[in-house]
């Protein structure tokens, strides 16, 4: 599989996007580079880890830090043809669900022996805001803030149709009879994304189970009915007027939506589901002078479990590929420790993980980042615990079959929500008793 993936790469090398790079660019002769670092996310990320950088080579004479940064999709698919060709940077920013696959693969190394050796101070972190990036006990993906989903509500629009901010544990049979209610009273679509695969893990981690099974040779859960239930449910609304159809979303937005293109930004939505660490690039693109409030996920029963968890919003991880591991390591030191650069960040990727750093942010930030540092400190309080990542196979599942083979076919009536989600067992199987 692995050589498989690696042609693969090779094959799309010459027809990849350009992407953003430093001067220098990550691609040309690395003699003259003393470290490199690679990232995808909105412009406001792209804007301010620039603005770091610059910061720590003036903090470091002789240090040249090179970069690149991209959208989510051109990322993987250029962070994978650069580990054919062994043209990895030193750090590359990671996921909790794509993290595994890396270490899999042995493209990534651990953080351990830096810390060891005193390159990467943890005094002020608290283990608790680490242990998310640990695999087999070790420390792969370096925490970049704490991080959650949640719901965005838009105050006003929820103010003018007479309608409560909703508790906690509200239920999904409430999130169904207030988007009907918003609807009704404004025309406007309730919210965005209820068919996305993170909705799928959130529905059955408020029932207590996980998507995969320990071994991840199988789906984690027997009941199909939960998400068949869902999926109704976003069939309803959705020919009540109150989601948008399937044939709106591809022609406007493509396979899901970009942050700055979720319709709350646009004022045609009421709710939105984000990284509580996205608030700052949803806020930016919409106006600051909307209003907005970040409450936890709706659950299966008002009772149950919280779909919510904390988990690390980010990573950086030291790619196995570095040319330079002890000056990546200062480097993510500096990110973690230091005040004035995080003053630059301001907790963009999530909240902070040292303590001192939050401390001196909180009076700082803007009322939208306070609202996610307070939403974060809300759930720890109101949370399941972090789940497995995703096994080997996730991506292949999600590539090949969640969307071509299930979503779309469901959404466009091809076939019935029973159909599809019958078709996602069997084939999400097949792959996973394959790998």
């Amino acid at each position: 599989m692995k050589s498989v993936i690696l042609a693969a790469a090779f094959a799309a090398l010459t027809v990849l996007p350009i992407l953003a790079r430093g001067e220098s660019g990550m691609e040309a002769d690395k003699a003259n580079s003393s470290m490199s670092v690679m990232w995808w996310g909105s412009q406001n990320r792209h804007d301010r880890t620039i603005r770091a950088i610059e910061l720590y080579m003036e903090r470091n004479p002789g240090v040249e830090v090179t970069y690149e940064f991209a959208g989510w999709s051109d990322y993987w698919t250029k962070a994978t043809t650069m580990a054919a060709g062994g043209r990895l940077p030193d750090i590359m920013q990671n996921g909790y669900a794509p993290i595994s696959d890396w270490i899999d693969k042995g493209l990534i190394d651990p953080w351990d022996d830096s810390i060891e050796a005193g390159l990467i101070d943890l005094s002020d972190v608290p283990e608790a805001a680490v242990q998310g990036g640990r695999f087999d006990g070790l420390l792969y993906g370096f925490s970049l803030g704490m991080n959650s989903q949640c719901v965005v509500i838009d105050l006003d629009m929820f103010e003018a149709a007479g309608i409560d901010v909703p508790p906690r544990n509200w239920t999904w049979d409430d999130f169904e009879d207030i988007a009907e209610r918003l609807y009704d009273n404004l025309g406007v679509y309730a919210i965005s994304g209820l068919d996305g695969e993170l909705v799928w893990k959130a529905l059955y981690i408020a029932n207590g189970e996980w998507i995969y099974s320990e071994d991840g040779r199988s789906l984690g859960y027997d009941d199909d009915s939960i998400y068949v239930d869902h999926l109704n449910m976003v069939r309803r609304l959705t020919d009540y007027g109150a989601y948008p159809s399937r044939d709106i979303v591809l022609a406007e937005h493509g396979r899901g939506y970009d942050i700055e293109q979720t319709p709350i930004v646009s004022g045609e939505g009421a709710m939105a589901i984000i990284w509580s660490n996205q608030i700052t690039a949803m806020t930016s693109a919409a106006g600051e002078e909307r209003r907005f409030f970040m409450t936890h996920l709706p659950r299966l029963r008002a009772d149950g479990p919280a779909a919510n968890f904390v988990k690390p919003a980010l990573f950086f991880s030291r790619t196995a590929q570095s040319r330079n591991p002890e000056e990546a390591a200062r480097f993510v030191n500096f990110i973690t420790n230091d005040i004035e650069v995080n003053r630059i960040l301001m907790a963009e990727r999530g909240v902070p993980i040292a303590n001192r750093i939050r401390e001196d942010l909180a009076p700082k930030v803007d009322e939208f980042t306070r609202m996610a540092f307070d939403f974060v400190g809300r759930v720890t309080q109101d949370s399941s615990p972090i789940p497995p990542p995703e096994t080997a196979g996730h991506r292949q599942i999600i590539n090949n079959v969640f969307w071509n083979l299930f979503i779309d076919p469901v959404s466009f009536g091809e076939i019935s929500v029973e159909e599809g989600v019958a078709l996602l067992r069997r084939e999400a199987e097949q792959i996973l008793e394959a790998k």
